[in-house]
């Protein structure tokens, strides 16, 4: 595979890099792993454990049990909290049940937590910018439920009221779009200029540099794939992002089994990415079938080096270091 600083010359298929595995998902993955080795079967996860059904799958038969609510868990037993964090309330009825936690949640959504706390103990009502419904928005507003309120898109900055001069900060949910993000915070800006910013921006590193990457890739190219599940936020935009930047056409699908042979048709220059919950094997499996359909060659198209990885979660090192004495 030929390595490419710009996509310009090469063959057919642009294959952008970084994608896939971001920290917080490799963190939250190998903590179920190794939950498993180390407790046995089952351990339960609340909710997804990331956005992705084969990872979900895979772990499934490995004996993980994945729950929506902890009243499906037994007392006593263990559970993982997901990568996308969970609110106090979740923290007090694990307690309550006596279940044995380990928290997965990605350490860049706990950053926005948080950030959610300080602002609402400072006087501040906080406008997050997110998804309803989403678990990392549930988990966020959970910190802060009264002085918190949703935004989902730039239009919707219109319908807000406050009083003059009230105190207001902004916050975001980590896997979002950052131009319409941006675009969010400017509206709030001209609406309220006494708008506080979060220390350091909230949407993850992982997120941002797979927009630019994809952005980088869509310009030139007839197809953009997008390997991902459906409620993979940061996989749906980027599809979205790869429209908005020039591609023709751009489809997310889960794995090679959705591509349709008809998206090929009179097709040239390809790209291909993933989501940061997306097995890079899934990938892989999308380049063979391009290859066997006239795509034969992947040029990677690299914007970013990412080198960032994130310790397990204290509560099951101190577990592993007793095991291993």
């Amino acid at each position: 595979m030929v390595e490419l600083g710009m996509p310009e010359l090469g063959g057919t298929v642009m294959l952008a890099d970084p994608r896939g595995y971001c920290a917080g998902v490799d963190r939250a993955v190998i903590t179920v792993e190794k939950a498993l080795d180390l407790y046995g079967a089952p351990v339960y996860v609340r909710k997804q454990i990331v956005h992705n059904k084969h990872v979900v799958q895979n772990l499934a038969a490995r004996g993980a049990i994945f729950v929506e609510e902890l009243d499906e868990v037994p007392e006593g037993a263990t559970v993982v909290f997901s990568a996308h964090g969970v609110s106090p309330a979740v923290h007090v009825q694990a307690k309550e049940r006596n279940l044995k936690t380990i928290d997965a949640t990605c350490p860049l959504v706990t950053k926005v937590h948080h950030e959610a706390r300080r602002f609402a103990q400072d006087g501040y009502h906080i406008l997050l910018i997110g998804h309803d419904g989403h678990e990392e928005v549930e988990g966020t507003a959970g910190e802060a439920p009264e002085s918190i309120t949703l935004v989902e898109r730039p239009e919707d900055v219109d319908l807000l009221e406050f009083p003059p001069g009230a105190k207001l900060s902004w916050l975001s949910q980590t896997t979002l779009s950052v131009d319409e993000t941006m675009e969010t915070v400017r509206r709030l800006r001209e609406r309220f200029p006494q708008l506080e910013d979060p220390p350091s921006d909230d949407i993850c590193y992982a997120t941002q540099n797979r927009q630019v990457a994809v952005k980088q890739i869509a310009a030139q190219a007839d197809l953009v794939i997008v390997v991902g599940s459906s409620n993979s936020s940061n996989s749906v935009r980027l599809v979205e992002v790869a429209l908005e930047a020039g591609a023709k056409a751009a489809y997310r699908i889960d794995d090679v089994s959705e591509l349709d042979p008809a998206w090929l048709n009179g097709v040239g220059r390809i790209g291909v990415t993933s989501g940061a919950s997306v097995p890079d094997d899934l990938v892989q499996d999308v380049l063979t079938y391009l290859a066997e359909h006239g795509h034969p060659d992947a040029n990677a198209v690299r914007t970013a080096d990412e080198s960032l990885m994130f310790a397990l979660p204290p509560e099951l090192r101190k577990d592993i270091k007793i095991a291993t004495g």
